[in-house]
């Protein structure tokens, strides 16, 4: 069905820089269409000069509520009337719902990637999660794993401290959790594999223009028996996901996390539950 823009339909925005490469358009608006809501979703390069300014527009136009993407996820918050304790616990905002001119911010993207571990099966609490990245998807990613009750994560980053910084915010406001930082390397990833349940790329090694490259430099570290997780949606399938599928691990791509998180994006603006797999039919696999 075509959608049609009618003097009723409301806007939703994402606001960042750069937007162009940016799938959500396609996702939100084929779920707006599928269900018939008379919404429209729209990208505008908006950065850190001139967000106090874009946002003011949405609350003036309206809109029913926006997402935010780098380089603009923290630099949200002052502009906030309200954050939710996943966002407050992550530092970092990708969702802002309007009421009333009123703003309340989430962060969807632990969620969505929870979300897409549960539909395959996986039960966080008999889990040993091991994360390669220190970055806004790994915090966003460890925050919500110990929020679900993660057996235990470990995070190796390139400069060792900014896990840690990670770790010690989980530490400090969700107690039990066993939780550690290394610095990644070669020996790290050894160690730690050996006794992961699953492991998750939060790094972009694999992405463009790194497509030949993948985080684990010996295929032999992992095991069969190791669920492999890359948070890289384009290319679809990473170089890291090709050495897993040929090691036999069960292996999880970026698209359900970005689904994921754009899906519980959609409730907190609508209020209904987007179509997913009508999202997935119609968009990523004809």
């Amino acid at each position: 069905m075509k959608k049609i823009i009618s003097g009723k339909t409301r806007l939703v925005g994402l606001l960042g820089d750069p937007v162009e490469h940016s799938s959500s358009p396609y996702i939100q608006n084929a779920a707006f269409t599928k269900l018939g809501l008379d919404y429209v979703y729209m990208a505008f390069t908006v950065n850190q000069e001139n967000l106090t300014e874009g946002v003011q527009a949405l609350k003036t136009l309206d809109a029913l509520g926006f997402n935010v993407t780098m380089p603009n996820k923290e630099a949200i918050i002052p502009l906030l009337d309200e954050v939710s304790k996943e966002a407050k616990l992550i530092g970092a905002v990708n969702t802002v719902k309007i009421t009333d001119k009123r703003l309340k911010g989430y962060n969807t993207d632990g969620m969505g990637f929870v979300k897409s571990l549960r539909e395959e099966g996986i039960s966080l609490g008999e889990e040993k999660f091991v994360l390669a990245g220190a970055g806004g998807a790994a915090r966003s990613i460890a925050v919500q794993l110990a929020l679900e009750g993660a057996k235990e994560i470990v995070i190796l980053s390139r400069k060792g401290a900014d896990g840690e910084v990670i770790c010690n915010g989980i530490r400090d406001n969700i107690p039990g959790v066993l939780v550690n930082g290394d610095k990644l390397t070669d020996a790290a990833l050894e160690k730690e594999l050996k006794t992961a349940g699953v492991f998750v790329n939060c790094t972009p090694l694999g992405m463009k223009p790194r497509e030949d490259q993948s985080v684990i430099p010996d295929p032999k570290l992992l095991r069969k028996d190791l669920v492999v997780s890359d948070i890289i949606y384009s290319p679809r399938t990473t170089r890291l996901m090709k050495m897993a599928v040929d090691r036999g691990c069960k292996v999880i791509g970026g698209m359900g996390m970005l689904l994921g998180q754009g899906a519980l994006a959609f409730e907190i603006w609508t209020g209904e539950k987007m179509p997913v797999d009508a999202v997935k039919s119609e968009l990523f696999y004809k």
